[in-house]
């Protein structure tokens, strides 16, 4: 199984592909950026070219997304909620199947504490990854810890007979 994770973003969308069912293995991560000088129309289609050309590359077999988590910038979050639309609209036509993770679950998943920190999330990727650098830039680490998340949900489901949403 291939995971396609991604923690999205209008201005720097993370994603991060893993390989495996019960151990994940790296494939890539990376971000996808955008400029300021961009219309939002513009950035939007770049972040959905990207992650079309992603999974035209990379033939993943799921979508695992991280949920809008809404703060107190408004602004911010309508853009990340415009980036999450065009990334769920190219999963649906590969037909992909599409996991969403609350940010607390995520966390959780990968430090076993639903509150770590950024740098504690990356420790942890990288040691799950057995990567030989911490994974930057941060969007990146999420996305990858969204793929490891869905990896670790999909083996317990497997294993207990507990649906994974």
């Amino acid at each position: 199984m291939i995971t396609l994770g991604v923690d999205p973003g209008s201005a720097l969308l993370g994603y991060g592909l893993v390989r495996g069912e019960d151990e994940p293995e790296l494939i890539t991560y990376g971000v996808v950026a955008t400029t300021t000088a961009e219309t939002t129309a513009e950035r939007l289609v770049r972040v959905y070219d990207a992650v079309w050309q992603l999974i035209r590359d990379h033939a993943p077999d799921v979508l695992a997304i991280e949920q809008l988590f809404f703060a107190r910038n408004v602004t911010t979050a309508l853009g990340v909620g415009q980036a999450r639309g065009v990334v769920l609209l190219a999963a649906a036509q590969h037909g992909m199947p599409v996991f969403e993770y609350k940010p607390s679950e995520v966390k959780e998943a990968i430090s076993g504490y639903g509150k770590a920190t950024k740098q504690q999330m990356q420790y942890m990727v990288q040691m799950l990854l057995q990567m030989p650098e911490i994974p930057t830039p941060d969007d990146a680490a999420d996305a990858l810890a969204v793929a490891i998340c869905h990896v670790q949900r999909s083996r317990f489901t497997r294993q207990y007979g507990i649906a994974n949403r």
